[in-house]
């Protein structure tokens, strides 16, 4: 029976099997250390300087600081265009793990409408910069911020930004003459210098804003902070303030400019005001106007609708892009042109029955005065508007003669003054025409008109206008 338990326990023979199982064991352990330890060498002494450079990006991160644009004000200091503080709804893409389902939780939070999300879905994914923030809502009410602050523990990557936003405190008066500043989208984002840029979601879009965009905007700069794992801003370790934009002091003058928008009483129409000496630019109105201040933040689908659809066309600037027979405003230059023609002299005189009738010709070009003014020369032709007179001038001087002339002092040509967006005009050549200051032919806008005429009172001896001055002094 012993020898029979000694044949099934063998404990030299198990004693040899646990030192051998104890080595490999301990061999392995050795291993797994030795990799482990080659690990931590790679990774603490080889790649060093890699994942301390990534820490320090998690740990610390650089924000642009966009520049406040540059206020625009009238001649006595009146100010056009200010800024006013505001908070706004930022993204950075990169710092969201799930976009869709942010922009859900978003859309909840601020109880926006169809089409509203539409719009700031879009915004979401607007090209920008890595890191660079997304503007997805501007000016958020009290509500609005409180609600995203209670939740800010769920939207990583989302943050509540104070910043300026341009307000127009006159914008139905001066819509047409200032323009506004709007969204960069992006076709511009694609020219835009994007260092310049940094931070700033605003451009200028139309009329003075634009024009002036590079005085006004100014030079982004940044700041380095150091952020906790959520991201939150912990301190401030430097900084490079932006440079803002230049102020714009502008020739206009308001009380004027109001004046003329009064005036106009809500009807159709342009009034434009210059000094005859220098071209400036005292008045430009446009009505009716439309607020402004909507295109800054974003008009909404429907009230931009309303604007396109409205049978007084609010967005269309009559005075640099409405086109007008000139009528009786040309009739001192055509003077001029038959002077310098030797086709008339100041004592001709004509009588006027109250209408011209071309050779061969029964119509009958009528003047305002239906019995006519009799016997007439050139300079009581001009003191009572006589048609007549000019429809005789006309003929004798033939279309290409008046086109000539009449291109010297800027007629069909644009003005070239800084209020973006000017049309072109029509001042026809060789094609006939008869009575060309009554002709339906002639366009001219309603800035040019003025210009040429303040050209004639101006005592001036060269037959171009004086150029346009718009701004008096770019300050800052």
């Amino acid at each position: 029976m012993r020898d029979r338990r000694d044949t099934l326990k063998n404990p030299q023979q198990e004693l040899r099997i646990f030192r051998i199982r104890s080595l490999l064991a301990g061999l392995l352990i050795v291993a797994l250390t030795g990799l482990l330890m080659g690990r931590l060498v790679y990774l603490q002494v080889v790649q060093h300087e890699v994942y301390s450079t990534r820490s320090e990006k998690n740990r610390v991160r650089v924000e642009p600081l966009p520049p406040t644009r540059g206020l625009i004000q009238d001649r006595n200091g009146v100010l056009l265009a200010e800024n006013r503080p505001t908070y706004n709804l930022t993204l950075i893409r990169e710092r969201v793990e799930d976009l869709d389902g942010t922009l859900d939780l978003l859309e909840a939070l601020l109880a926006l409408s169809p089409e509203e999300a539409e719009a700031f879905r879009l915004r979401s994914r607007q090209r920008q910069r890595p890191f660079q923030p997304a503007l997805l809502m501007s000016d958020l009410d009290e509500a609005q911020i409180a609600r995203l602050a209670v939740n800010r523990h769920r939207l990583p990557g989302i943050e509540v930004e104070a910043q300026l936003l341009r307000y127009y405190p006159d914008a139905n008066i001066t819509a047409h003459a200032l323009g506004y500043v709007g969204r960069i989208n992006a076709e511009e984002m694609k020219t835009l210098d994007l260092g310049r840029y940094a931070g700033t979601h605003f451009i200028g879009k139309t009329g003075v804003e634009r024009f002036y965009e590079d005085v006004l905007h100014g030079q982004a700069g940044l700041r380095k902070v150091e952020t906790n794992a959520r991201g939150r801003v912990l301190r401030e370790l430097g900084r490079t303030d932006p440079v803002p934009g230049k102020d714009l002091t502008l020739t206009i003058d308001m009380q004027l400019q109001t004046l003329a928008y009064e005036l106009l009483d809500g009807r159709r129409g342009s009034i434009v005001a210059i000094a005859p000496a220098t071209g400036e630019i005292l008045a430009m109105v446009s009505a009716p106007g439309f607020d402004s201040n909507q295109f800054v933040t974003g008009i909404d689908f429907a009230s931009y609708r309303a604007l396109q659809e409205d049978l007084d066309l609010p967005l269309f600037n009559r005075a640099i892009r409405g086109q007008y027979p000139p009528g009786s405003t040309i009739k001192p230059f055509l003077a001029m042109a038959g002077l310098a023609e030797g086709v008339i002299t100041p004592d001709r005189t004509i009588n006027d029955p109250g209408f011209y009738q071309l050779p061969n010709d029964s119509r009958r070009y009528r003047n305002w005065l239906r019995w006519g003014h009799g016997r007439v020369d050139m300079e009581r032709s001009i003191a009572v508007s006589n048609n007549t007179y000019y429809y005789s001038l006309a003929h004798e001087l033939g279309i290409d003669r008046v086109h000539d002339r009449m291109s010297a002092f800027g007629f069909g040509q644009r003005v070239g003054h800084d209020v973006f967006g000017e049309s072109g005009a029509l001042m026809p050549r060789g094609i006939g025409s008869v009575a060309v200051s009554a002709s339906p032919g002639t366009r001219v806008k309603r800035y040019r008109s003025v210009l040429a005429r303040a050209t004639g009172r101006s005592r001036r001896c060269s037959w171009r206008p004086p150029r346009p001055s718009w701004p008096i002094e770019v300050s800052g």
